[in-house]
């Protein structure tokens, strides 16, 4: 079984998570930018997590034959923070870098002003740089809060099928699957979906436009959950060919509209840290080279 991974932090995961993930069949993350957990006070903390992101990250999963990319944008927690405004300045130098794959994650958290500002302005950024976006919907009135994101979205003028909605539930896929919109489905304990309720939206609203995460972090977290999750597909009388599809497929063809989605095998006694890949423009090149 092969795993992609759209949806998982794994700055806040440890290398025996990527060992344990490799041996479950994942091949291939999406690594989002986010909020810490710890607020940050200026531009240049979020420069050196991006970089982090692009450079040594990469690395840390290349190591055990994982490919990584990742997503960039101002979180919409941080976006009112009137410290972390500059971010929104500095994303156009970094969503030129070839690992980066999508602009996000970019939504809603409270639904004020300054998160509309920053929603809008990343959704230019987006058409701008020809890339697809990835959304955070609310954890608090996450239906008001998604109808509002999917508003957003058709007023910026960017092609739904370039859009994921995640951190979806029973009361807002159908919604987003009538948008056009992608839509991603986080399986995380205690406070986001299980296995058996993502096995029972997908037997109710299909698989097409479906990507099933972990957005496994700093929380209480698990990142397996895309290889239960897939198990459970199975057990609940899903073909192999349909789990390919939703761990594999599907994440590849959303992602892969970046044109970046280079997937090649990745052996891990070739993996070195990519110190100079935030100085090359786009091209990303190897340390010491």
């Amino acid at each position: 079984m092969r795993i992609f991974d759209p949806h998982i932090h794994m700055t806040s995961r440890t290398t025996d998570d990527y060992e344990a993930m490799y041996a479950a069949g994942v091949r291939a993350v999406v690594e989002p930018s986010f909020w810490l957990g710890q607020p940050r006070t200026s531009v240049d903390s979020f420069t050196d997590y991006f970089d982090a992101l692009l450079g040594w990250e990469p690395y840390r999963a290349a190591q055990f034959g994982i490919q990584h990319r990742c997503t960039i944008a101002l979180n919409p927690k941080e976006a009112n923070d009137p410290r972390c405004a500059g971010v929104l300045d500095v994303l156009p130098r970094y969503l030129a870098k070839d690992r980066v794959v999508a602009v996000g994650e970019i939504g809603y958290d409270s639904m004020t002003p300054e998160e509309d500002e920053a929603l809008a302005r990343q959704l230019e950024l987006a058409v701008e740089h020809e890339l697809p976006v990835l959304v955070h919907t609310p954890h608090r009135d996450k239906a008001v809060g998604t109808r509002r994101t999917l508003d957003v979205v058709r007023e910026s003028g960017i092609p739904p099928e370039h859009v994921l909605v995640d951190h979806l539930n029973e009361l807002t896929v159908a919604m987003v699957a009538d948008s056009g919109c992608w839509m991603g489905f986080s399986v995380y304990p205690d406070i986001k979906l299980t296995e058996d309720r993502v096995v029972r939206i997908l037997k109710e609203h299909g698989t097409e436009r479906m990507l099933v995460n972990s957005a496994a972090d700093w929380g209480r977290s698990d990142p397996l959950k895309t290889r239960t999750t897939a198990d459970a597909m199975l057990a609940a009388g899903f073909d192999d060919d349909t789990v390919d599809q939703v761990m594999w497929r599907n994440p590849v063809a959303f992602y892969g509209q970046s044109s970046r989605l280079d997937l090649e095998e990745v052996k891990p006694e070739d993996a070195r840290p990519d110190d100079t890949a935030l100085f090359e423009g786009d091209s990303v090149k190897r340390g010491g080279e």
